[in-house]
């Protein structure tokens, strides 16, 4: 028997920041290959960039995550912004 979760814990399940993740579409010296590290790790190199970039990037994590009861297989843009919010700290 499986038992129910309710509440913000059931829309927001823990976020597993050390999984593998790609991050896509953003400058790499001459190259375009993407930069694959944990999801921690892609997350704060996006923040790092100029606006332009972090519009264009592509996040693609290992596993779904699920942010406000929605889940991704790839984040963009405000998705990444928001998955950076809940970045924890260093």
């Amino acid at each position: 028997m499986t038992e129910a979760t309710w509440g913000d814990d059931a829309q927001n399940p823990a976020i597993g920041w050390r999984m593998s993740a790609a991050l896509e579409n953003v400058p790499r010296g001459d190259s375009d290959v993407a930069e694959v590290t944990n999801l921690a790790g892609a997350v704060r190199e996006w923040l790092t960039l100029d606006p332009e970039h972090q519009r264009s990037a592509v996040l693609t994590p290992e596993h779904p995550v699920t942010l406000d009861g929605v889940s991704h297989d790839t984040l963009t843009g405000e998705t990444i912004a928001t998955l950076a919010e809940r970045l924890p700290a260093a």
